[in-house]
């Protein structure tokens, strides 16, 4: 039996367009429908700390569905912030060469990767949590970050990398909180909150 077999009763939409997410919903071998609201507004107040930022993102995120809400539904949304040492939130590069340049300042020294999650259910109540990984990265040298930027595909990331992918293996020396929080979902915290539904 499969540990959240509690949820069997329930259509689960994950409301987020990131491959990694989806990957890692579906490790947790529950069924799954993708749907993704293209109008979400994800500005947030310029005075917001940055670590605060995701929470009240996945919790604006969840809003933007609750007039879609039928019995037996659960919608999860997620945003992921990489947040660089001197404090400044570090969104997706749009260019490769903010991807360079963004991987520089990453370069030798330790960032924060924070994600927040919001579970809302059929009775309009919104779960939230949100979990900080600390990241440090190796120096790196430009033609090590041509090489990342060359062959995989930064511009869908925040902070311009992927930990899984072979900038994680080349430049990543250690990790302070989930490996999984970094890839973009804190899965074992998500899975402790979905026992409880």
């Amino acid at each position: 039996m499969n540990p959240l077999d509690n949820l069997k009763n329930y259509s689960i939409i994950l409301a987020s367009g990131s491959p990694r997410r989806r990957e890692l919903l579906a490790a947790l071998d529950i069924p799954f429908e993708v749907h993704v609201k293209r109008d979400v507004d994800e500005r947030y107040p310029t005075t917001m700390p940055a670590e605060q930022v995701p929470l009240f993102l996945s919790q604006k995120k969840a809003q933007a569905y609750r007039d879609e809400l039928t019995p037996n539904r659960i919608v999860i949304t997620a945003d992921t912030v990489v947040i660089d040492h001197q404090g400044h939130i570090m969104g997706k590069p749009h260019s490769l060469d903010e991807a360079r340049a963004m991987l520089r300042r990453l370069s030798g020294k330790r960032h924060h990767v924070v994600t927040g999650v919001t579970v809302l259910t059929s009775e309009g109540q919104a779960h939230s949590f949100s979990a900080k990984s600390t990241v440090e990265f190796a120096t790196i040298g430009d033609d090590e970050i041509d090489y990342y930027v060359s062959h995989y595909r930064p511009l869908d990331k925040a902070g311009s990398y992927g930990i899984q992918e072979w900038i994680g293996c080349a430049a990543i020396k250690g990790i302070e909180g989930s490996f999984y929080n970094v890839m973009g979902l804190p899965v074992q915290r998500l899975y402790e909150l979905l026992k409880t539904l």
